[in-house]
């Protein structure tokens, strides 16, 4: 009787280790995924803000709002001098905000920074996305082809209603395309300027 003891507390044991190693596979398996999502982000990021360190900065900035350059610095490992100067740009360009830190306390208080929602970061480069692929669709103008210059493409930011599904987030007719935006009121005025 010890004998079955034994071999059902080892059958136990090994299915345990089985469990372990199942469970660690798969919390492997889903880190992975997480730092390829994450790389994916900052790769469109950093198409959008000119480099992958402002991309990296805007992510922290999302994750940790209100961050002095420092906090910054060591949440994403960046040099404090490149996160510096990373962020004079970006607030150059409008794609964040700063404040003085308030403090009780006599000494210096550091700027801390926000940044701007995506749903505006998208709306910022609507503009030049749009502006760009027109340039591409009248290339045989600037070639000395076409004398008729075209506006094919148009963008539009719109927002998306709680009964549309998830599926119909984008949709494309012919050259034209519609987003989804939090904020219907830019997409009206984006139409009137039109």
């Amino acid at each position: 009787m010890a004998e079955s003891v034994d071999s059902s507390g080892e059958e136990a044991a090994d299915s345990s280790d089985a469990t372990g190693d199942v469970r660690e596979k798969l919390e492997e398996r889903a880190d992975r995924a997480a730092e390829q999502l994450d790389e994916s982000v900052v790769d469109l990021l950093a198409w959008i803000l000119d480099t992958e360190t402002r991309a990296r900065i805007y992510v922290e900035l999302r994750q940790h709002p209100d961050s002095t350059s420092d906090e910054i610095a060591d949440g994403t490992g960046l040099y404090p001098s490149t996160v510096r100067e990373a962020l004079a740009e970006l607030h150059e360009v409008g794609k964040l905000e700063r404040q003085k830190r308030e403090s009780d306390g006599a000494g210096n208080n550091p700027y801390e920074y926000r940044a701007m929602a995506p749903t505006e970061l998208v709306r910022s480069v609507v503009g030049d996305v749009q502006a760009e692929l027109n340039t591409v669709f009248n290339l045989d103008q600037y070639l000395g082809g076409e004398t008729r210059e075209q506006e094919p493409v148009k963008i539009n930011v719109e927002q998306e209603s709680t009964d549309e599904k998830a599926d119909d987030d984008t949709t494309t007719e012919g050259t034209e395309g519609t987003a989804t935006d939090a904020d219907a009121s830019a997409a009206e005025e984006a139409d009137e300027d039109a």
